[in-house]
């Protein structure tokens, strides 16, 4: 008997809210908001309550609430929504990644708001608000010791006629007093829509500088972060502008450029045409197709010749997955570089992450260490993949969606029905251990479409919200009987095997039983699985599970969202289970332990060659279906030797009979998924009231994910080969 204490929560971090939609609202004075709306447990589940009343005062009235931040996968934009739990919403998303997140509160797809709780904002986002998760994979991203760090100061210059204005970070022990050794100097551009203040509050470009430098990771360095809005004239403005206010080398040797996005479009269109003013030049994500003007291609005629000599010490390119809006077009100007044989080096394609943050922190901490010394890798970083061609879906409206590449990648596209809408997204079990996630749609003429992976090999379930309401993908086939607003699809691989399905002619057979019901006073129907094999006239009957499904679903959600088929076709392929008929019956009853032993065991023994005896019977169900299994188990202990319950609490200890369940079941096991799954707290006193009765019972701890089918298929996939063999 094994058990495993409540999980503890702590580290209490305050986060805040991030402006993309539709309409962005400032708070107005409302309700008092002085306990924090996040809070992140030390093992990185973020934890969201925000107050009915806030959002009322300062919304009105609203049908739904989400959370929209980067936490879809490569840190994709998507909402994740909230549950109306009595005077707050709430919600319990992760375990995330290390890494730094960000996130917004919306009402009803146009409304927004930013958590008043907390003080970590953007400055060029006023909603946008920022929670770090720490993590051995983020400590560059945390702040460096007291004294260890660097300083952030604001350079005003003049160009255009106009002020603007740069932030300069400086490193440890750099003094503004002339006749000391200059430093080299790297200038850092935001994108075309972004701000320099970006670099800092979502790049957290001060901490990498400043852990980087505390490591002796690289050159001390002047660093000058600035906007990417304007071009050449206003670099040159700037450089001059630093020049005069700092103590920094002149000589191109020494200066260095990178940016994001249309930044590091600057940077190439700096570098590449050389001999010019930078040595070094940093490319991520960068949308530019072709040579920069002034780069010659190659000559005409055959045979080899040398590229034309750009003079830089290194040029470096970054891109992130299929996601990147720039993946493509890093495929075309890594084309076109090779043709005309100029000299680059390419980091790979980051499978994890796509145009974002995310990607662009951990660029620059790959490229930062290569800057004004001598460097031996010049090969991708770890885990970086070469460049396949173009990411290119199918053209819309030309095959059924979703579209799944081999890599995990995959695009939802809707009909025209929708061509009207406002806000269209995919709700889909693709956070972190199951939990379900919104991921914006993107209007592509008459139709809406995303793109969103890598997503493990495992089984899915989505449906599209238009402007709030659920719908079926109608492209779809597959369908879900007692919930026919979701569609499914499978991702191959190893991790998926299980929920695969078995070479046609190998696996068993699932058939439909009907009989009468005396509770319900109708005809009903249950599912019945027999293993490859199956003899009706074997001398020894089988023993059989009767596997019971969760409220609001029905006897087919076994199959066609369990994957029970699958699941009990591989492993008794695979020698784990023993040959063992499995029926799964209509559990809404309004009695259920009648319906079971009146109506349910008795059909199924008339109708199949299963055993009567306790010892070769087992019961197991998620949730009500767990909680109907331990009620069974309660009233009628040894009638079945093997219970199992899903994400369902052992309820109340009154009237008990602990001995006779003690001596009549040979396995009682019960799962839960992690604190996601609602059910947590009651399960865990179920466990306290079981540890207090004296009830033997087997808890390996819990199974990552939510309340939903990622956790209860892997609990199927632990249970079945232990039924039948003691």
């Amino acid at each position: 008997m094994r058990h495993e204490g409540v999980r503890r929560f702590s580290a209490m971090v305050a986060a805040g809210v991030l402006a993309i939609t539709t309409m962005l609202l400032a708070p107005r004075p409302a309700a008092a908001a002085d306990t924090p709306w996040l809070s992140v447990s030390e093992d990185r589940y973020a934890s969201f309550s925000v107050p009915a009343a806030y959002i009322q005062a300062n919304l009105g009235q609203v049908s739904q609430v989400m959370i929209v931040g980067n936490f879809g996968p490569s840190a994709a934009l998507t909402e994740y929504g909230l549950t109306r739990r009595g005077d707050v919403w709430s919600g319990v998303l992760g375990p995330l990644k290390p890494g730094l997140y960000y996130y917004q509160v919306t009402a009803d797809d146009t409304k927004s708001i930013k958590d008043p709780t907390n003080s970590a904002g953007v400055a060029s986002k006023p909603l946008l608000s920022t929670f770090l998760v720490p993590g051995d994979s983020a400590r560059l991203l945390a702040d460096a010791p007291d004294e260890q760090g660097g300083k952030i100061e604001t350079l005003t210059y003049r160009t255009k006629d106009q002020e603007r204005s740069a932030l300069v970070w400086t490193p440890p022990g750099y003094a503004a007093a002339k006749g000391g050794k200059p430093y080299p100097v790297l200038y850092l551009r935001s994108g075309a829509d972004g701000s320099a203040t970006d670099w800092l509050d979502l790049g957290r470009a001060k901490q990498i500088l400043d852990n980087l430098s505390a490591g002796h990771a690289m050159e001390p360095m002047v660093v000058v972060i600035s906007d990417g809005a304007d071009g050449d004239k206003e670099l040159n403005d700037l450089g001059k502008a630093v020049g005069d206010a700092y103590r920094v080398h002149r000589d191109r040797e020494h200066q260095a450029i990178a940016g994001v996005s249309e930044g590091g479009s600057q940077a190439l269109r700096a570098a590449l045409p050389g001999p010019g003013r930078f040595a070094y030049a940093g490319s991520f994500s960068s949308p530019l197709t072709q040579l920069p003007a002034g780069v010659p291609g190659p000559g005409p005629g055959p045979g080899p010749k040398p590229g034309p000599d750009h003079g830089a010490k290194l040029v470096r390119l970054y891109t992130g997955n299929v996601t990147d809006p720039a993946y493509n077009a890093t495929v075309a100007l890594t084309k076109a570089l090779d043709r005309a044989r100029v000299k680059y080096e390419f980091d790979g394609v980051n499978p994890d992450a796509g145009g974002n943050w995310n990607a662009w922190q951990e660029n620059l901490i790959d490229f930062l260490p290569r800057l004004f010394r001598k460097v031996g890798d010049h090969g991708p970083s770890a885990g970086h993949g070469p460049l396949k061609g173009e990411f290119t879906p199918p053209a819309p409206g030309t095959t059924p969606t979703p579209f799944v590449t081999k890599d995990g990648f995959v695009t939802f596209e809707t009909t025209t029905d929708y061509k009207d809408a406002k806000h269209v997204t995919v709700w889909a079990n693709i956070a972190p251990g199951g939990s379900w996630l919104r991921v914006p749609m993107s209007r592509e003429g008459d139709r809406w479409r995303a793109t969103v992976g890598p997503l493990e090999p495992w089984f899915y379930y989505y449906r599209w919200i238009v402007d709030t309401v659920g719908v079926k993908d109608a492209s779809n086939p597959t369908k879900i009987t007692s919930e026919p607003a979701w569609s499914s699809f499978f991702i191959p691989g190893e991790r998926s095997r299980l929920l695969s399905d078995v070479p046609a002619g190998q696996g068993g057979k699932v058939e439909s039983l009907t009989y009468q019901s005396t509770v319900a006073n109708a005809e009903r129907t249950a599912l019945v699985w027999t293993p490859p094999g199956y003899d009706p006239n074997r001398a020894e009957a089988y023993p059989v599970l009767y596997l019971q499904h969760g409220s609001g679903q029905n006897y087919t959600d076994w199959t066609e969202m369990g994957r029970a088929k699958q699941i009990l076709d591989h492993e008794y392929l695979d020698g784990d289970i023993v040959p063992m008929v499995v029926v799964m019956g209509n559990g809404n009853s309004s009695n259920f332990t009648k319906e079971l032993l009146e109506n349910i065991v008795p059909a199924a023994r008339a109708a199949y060659h299963i055993s009567s005896d306790p010892s070769q019977q087992a019961l197991a169900g998620l949730s009500m279906g767990g909680g109907q299994a331990i009620g069974v188990l309660k009233a009628y202990p040894g009638r079945f030797a093997y219970v199992a319950a899903f994400s369902a609490g052992f309820g109340s200890g009154t009237g008990v009979d602990v001995a006779a369940i003690n001596n009549g079941t040979k396995l009682f096991r019960v799962y839960v998924g992690d604190v996601t799954d609602f059910v947590y707290p009651s399960f865990m006193a179920g466990l306290t009231t079981m540890n207090t009765l004296g009830v033997h019972y087997e808890f390996d701890g819990v199974t990552p994910g939510p309340h939903g089918w990622d956790v209860w298929q892997k609990n199927l996939i632990d249970l079945a080969p232990r039924l039948f063999k003691r």
